[in-house]
């Protein structure tokens, strides 16, 4: 029913984007979730207006669930942002059907792990073992917790998989759920704001394997194929934007707010000065992919018969990047 209720929902969304301005310096870009810090960058440059700098007008769109890739391949929208993990199967299965292609990476490093209240006694990943963990009930989840807890010497058959029904991290924590699957510079800055005290394995730490890139900027191949300028003027634009949020996490933080005024604003403005100096981490320049980890995550990935081929060296270009 879902997967019925999905494709009648990205029908409609076709069907709606069909009417939308398009053509030369116009760009749709589909966010992956409701505005957050991940997309700062975006909006500084939008804010600022660089993008019409490049001769570009651009438009940040909501997305539908599960529909950021399909509004991409489909040529509805000129980038997206997405995560290397959900990119996979589109890349190794789907490339005939969702020609897409990661472009840069919004953050350096996978900020990503398992959070749960200190009182859980969850310090290491054998810890999961007997507890109950609020799952997306993805195999990529499954896999992952199994790969940390045996890594770590665990009985992974003795976590307590529970489907995750909540509509926030805290309210899981707050009901039956000991761990939870988070994004650190939002769950984990929102619970010390709140004073909560919380353990925190970091998945890129615990396995430099699962140091996977999230989030990404991702392009329709075909568009960039046949508008490689554009690309560059795109990205050269998002690039002074999350440089800007790297040097003026506070002014950014307020850009962001300026645009989605509903975000709690001392989460917001924790959470920029977190990712401050992650957006670039150790790259060369932001929104490098690095070939190696970016492989090591594929191989990982079809290791755990995740994916159909072996993607290894695929799905990515830096040759957009100024």
């Amino acid at each position: 029913m879902k997967r019925m209720f999905l494709a009648a929902l990205a029908v409609l969304i076709l069907a709606g984007c069909a009417g939308r301005k398009t053509g030369a310096g116009n760009i749709r870009v589909v966010l992956d979730w409701t505005p957050n810090t991940n997309h700062t960058g975006l909006y500084a440059a939008l804010e600022k207006g660089w993008f019409a700098e490049e001769g570009l007008t651009v438009e940040i769109m909501q997305p539908p669930e599960d529909g950021a890739l399909i509004l991409l391949g489909s040529g509805n929208a000129e980038f997206a942002v997405d995560f290397q993990e959900s990119l996979g199967p589109a890349i190794a299965r789907e490339r005939d059907i969702i020609p897409v292609t990661a472009v840069a990476a919004i953050i350096s490093h996978n900020t990503s792990g398992i959070m749960s209240l200190s009182k859980s006694g969850i310090k290491s990943p054998r810890d999961l073992a007997g507890k109950r963990f609020a799952s997306w009930e993805t195999p990529l989840v499954s896999a992952v917790i199994r790969d940390i807890v045996e890594g770590d010497g665990g009985d992974f058959s003795a976590v307590k998989m529970i489907p995750n029904s909540a509509t926030d991290a805290f309210s899981a924590l707050e009901t039956d759920i000991d761990a939870i699957w988070i994004y650190y510079a939002w769950d984990g800055i929102a619970a010390v704001i709140r004073g909560t005290e919380i353990d925190y394995l970091d998945l890129g730490q615990i396995n430099p394997r699962l140091d996977f890139y999230t989030p990404v900027l991702v392009t329709n191949t075909d568009y960039a194929a046949k508008n490689p300028e554009e690309v560059k003027k795109f990205l050269r634009a998002a690039g002074r934007g999350y440089h800007f949020a790297i040097e003026n996490p506070a002014e950014a933080g307020a850009i962001l707010l300026k645009y989605a005024p509903e975000l709690d604003a001392a989460l917001v403005l924790r959470s920029q000065e977190y990712l401050a100096s992650r957006y670039q981490g150790d790259a060369k320049r932001w929104g490098e992919i690095d070939p190696e980890r970016w492989g090591n995550f594929y191989r990982w990935m079809f290791d755990k018969g995740l994916l159909e081929k072996d993607i290894g060296k695929g799905g990515f270009t830096n040759g957009y990047l100024p």
